[in-house]
């Protein structure tokens, strides 16, 4: 639950001028660069940046940057250019890309734009990238982030916008959860209202006109991603562009027409030609990267660290730079799965939470598991019980947080106790046959249409996936070495790039 304090403002108020005296005393009044309207916030710009920064530091800690400077390095350029064009220049920009499957984009206070290798893989011209990391920085330069910010009240600040979640354990149990997640749902993930959208879509497709790409990239963008919603609506719901930038029926119908209206400016892309815009996705990842570990059903291999784990078939699991997580769809019940010390000792694994919590766990007791030195004891109160397993294996020790609802937790702890017993190193063939997608490029042939492409590059999107990447129909005849993306499957031969 996050923490607010302005609750004057929370209740109906009739006299205007109390209202005004309100506002005075919460914050300053400024004049918003793009809407050129006062406004009333309670961050100075210096806070702002202040703030972007903390918080990039936990995009980077939970969801992960793509280790590309090539990539990364590109799509600061496209950024950096668009910036010129802003409304709003008292802020630096920074712009990454984040390794997360999911397509999506970001912006947090202070200037830092993210896209995901996920909204990459879509992305078919600089035009559309150019429209998409526009978009990011209208809501930068519209404040449209501190806006959100400001409306949580100054505790949010104090808090620094994490979650009171780990207020309901114990100290150990609150160490081993740490509001992990916590900041990308609230902040990131958190809806823009229609007005901040379409705000946005305008400045960002204005910047582009202005820099040089075609505004009407970002609608053509927005008709791919809706079209990729569509083809993946049958499946397990994930987070993407559409979380955070809520779709309208008439947004790009919208974008569409707003961009008829701007003139584009003459000046080359950074890109040479469309060959070579796709050439940089050449080898992007496209779906889980084998180096963070590739989850299969119910199991869990990570090829570099060398361990396999295992969940209930139902479960629903989650992976991230800091941790895996897996839990039934009812709650009430999760495994937490973290690297949390360096060694061969699993019982250091117990001292680094002794002393990240200054807490004194209960007798702790050694054992072995699958032949890995092993240790292991159990913390809780009156609502939850955690069974805490701490395994050596090649050099770090595993922490697996097995947590359930006292009330239960007998009933629910022989499958905790299976996950654990699950923990063991990869097989020689297990390794081998761990495979990630990437993105390919494969040279058309004249007049064959891309479901017959798709069959003759054996790719592994199937045809109305290759259709959606490429923003064409599956019947579409393709032009003599016209360059369609597609996916193969190939060997992971160890940490790498991309």
């Amino acid at each position: 639950m996050m923490i607010r304090a302005l609750t004057l403002v929370r209740q109906p108020v009739k006299n205007l001028s109390l209202l005004m005296l309100v506002a005075a005393a919460a914050g300053a009044c400024s004049i918003n660069p793009v809407s050129k309207l006062p406004e009333v916030t309670l961050i100075t710009v210096e806070q702002e940046k202040k703030i972007g920064e903390e918080e990039s530091k936990k995009v980077e800690q939970e969801m992960g940057l793509l280790d590309d400077a090539a990539l990364t390095g590109y799509v600061d350029a496209v950024g950096q250019r668009l910036v010129k064009e802003s409304p709003r220049h008292d802020l630096p920009h920074k712009f990454h890309v984040v390794d997360m499957v999911e397509p999506n984009a970001f912006a947090l206070p202070g200037g830092y734009v993210y896209v995901t290798r996920g909204l990459l893989a879509l992305v078919n011209t600089e035009d559309e990238l150019a429209g998409v990391v526009g978009h990011e920085i209208g809501h930068v330069a519209a404040r449209h982030t501190v806006q959100r910010i400001s409306r949580q009240g100054p505790f949010a600040l104090i808090t620094n916008l994490v979650s009171g979640v780990t207020g309901f354990f114990v100290p150990v149990v609150g160490n081993i959860v740490g509001g992990v997640g916590n900041f990308a749902q609230s902040l990131v993930f958190s809806p823009y209202s229609r007005s901040q959208e379409s705000e946005a879509d305008e400045v960002g497709q204005e910047m582009a006109a202005k820099a040089g790409w075609d505004p009407v990239g970002l609608a053509t963008f927005l008709a791919t991603l809706g079209r990729e919603e569509a083809l993946l609506s049958d499946g397990p719901r994930k987070p993407s562009f559409f979380d955070s930038h809520p779709a309208t029926p008439d947004r790009v119908k919208n974008t569409t027409k707003h961009a008829k209206g701007l003139t584009q400016a003459k000046r080359e892309p950074i890109s040479p030609s469309h060959d070579a815009f796709l050439a940089r996705l050449d080898g992007l990842v496209a779906g889980q990267r084998a180096a963070n570990g590739i989850i299969q059903g119910s199991t869990y291999r990570h090829p570099d660290l060398n361990f396999f784990v295992q969940f209930p078939a139902s479960w629903n699991v989650d992976n991230t730079p800091v941790q895996l997580a897996a839990a039934p769809k009812d709650g009430g019940t999760a495994v937490v799965l973290r690297a949390v010390a360096q060694g061969n000792d699993p019982l250091d694994g117990a001292r680094a939470l002794e002393k990240a919590s200054k807490s004194t766990l209960p007798r702790t007791e050694t054992t072995t598991i699958n032949g890995l030195p092993a240790a292991r004891t159990q913390v809780g109160d009156s609502r939850l019980k955690v069974d805490l397993t701490w395994i050596a294996h090649g050099g770090m020790i595993y922490q697996i947080a097995g947590i359930g609802e006292t009330r239960n937790f007998d009933t629910v702890r022989p499958v905790l106790q299976t996950v654990v017993e699950s923990f063991r190193p990869l097989s020689p063939d297990e390794r081998q046959n761990i495979r990630e997608k990437r993105i390919r490029l494969v040279k058309a042939k004249e007049g064959e249409t891309v479901k017959e492409l798709t069959a003759r590059s054996q790719s592994a999107w199937k045809a109305n996936q290759v259709a959606v990447a490429n923003n064409l129909e599956e019947s579409d005849r393709l032009r003599e070495g016209q360059l369609i993306k597609i996916t193969v499957e190939e060997p992971y031969a160890g940490k790498q790039q991309r």
